[in-house]
């Protein structure tokens, strides 16, 4: 997801496509997970820097759909032209409808690009409150179908509650989409790049956090049990816990970037994507997998 101006992983990775004789340097060392941590990996698989380099999700409708994934290369030409240039962690209800959040370099909205179940795509455009982030980095999809979780960028004590576009009988791509109420959390978050539901009143999270002095760890899983289910019909609250610091592995050192993050509930399987540093952008990042222990 795109921090406030500046692009890193897209003009990073744009960048680094043509960096072949970028140096490999030492192998970096992962520092283990805390002592709070249920989520055991089990795995990993490539994340291909340009297609799977933001965000993922499982899609339940129909039976047998593909993983999807986003990057910069998954970008239709007709959407980045109109100034939609960064997307961001997707989703998809359980009933089949898909949502990928996009947004701007600059202006006062941000949008979310929603499939139907049968194929058909519309944009949903939301004007941003007083006081919100212009970024758009992820959405995610209540169990109900009914209602989206989306974030902010920077330092946040809160998440934003939308009715599903395209889902939500309220919402129409002729109007706006409004935000419904909010999820106030009771410990500051950092640079969340994507949640996923677990249950209508659990979130699973991937912070970015590159500072560690919120939870100790850099790059954190983020647990947030919530007060009730969000809807249209009031604010909720949030409580965080720093479950474990995500693998930070490759054979280049520098900075990692912790991105997108979906929970498969078919399988009981959590997946995150950590892009590596430097020139192993290109060569190991990974989407890693873990179950509950």
């Amino acid at each position: 997801m795109r921090k406030p101006a500046r692009q890193r992983c897209h003009t990073v990775l744009a960048g680094l496509v043509t960096l072949a004789t970028a140096a490999v340097l030492s192998v970096s060392v992962t520092t283990p997970a805390s002592a709070a941590d249920t989520w055991t990996e089990v795995g990993s698989d490539r994340a291909d820097p340009l297609t799977e380099s933001q965000g993922l999700t499982s899609v339940e409708v129909p039976a047998g759909s593909p993983n999807h994934y986003t990057g910069i290369g998954t970008i239709p030409v007709g959407v980045s032209v109109r100034g939609w240039n960064h997307v961001g962690d997707p989703d998809a209800s359980y009933n089949g409808y898909y949502v990928e959040p996009y947004q701007a370099d600059s202006g006062s909205a941000k949008m979310f690009r929603v499939q139907a179940p049968g194929g058909a795509w519309s944009e949903y455009v939301h004007a941003l409150s007083p006081g919100e982030a212009l970024n758009n980095s992820f959405d995610t999809i209540s169990p109900d179908g009914q209602w989206m979780v989306s974030g902010e960028w920077g330092t946040m004590t809160r998440l934003l509650v939308f009715p599903t576009p395209g889902v939500n009988p309220s919402t129409s791509p002729s109007a706006n989409l409004p935000q419904a109420s909010t999820i106030n959390l009771d410990h500051a978050v950092r640079d969340v790049q994507g949640c996923d539901f677990v249950t209508a009143t659990q979130l699973l999270c991937s912070s970015d956090d590159p500072a560690g002095t919120l939870f100790g760890i850099t790059k954190p899983l983020l647990q947030i049990d919530l007060s009730a289910a969000p809807s249209g019909s009031g604010d909720v609250t949030g409580h965080v816990t720093a479950l474990r610091q995500l693998p930070l592995r490759s054979s280049c050192s520098g900075t990692f970037e912790a991105e997108g993050i979906d929970y498969d509930r078919r399988t009981g399987t959590l997946r995150v994507i950590v892009v590596s540093p430097g020139f192993c952008v290109l060569t190991d990042s990974k989407t890693y997998r873990f179950t509950k222990s």
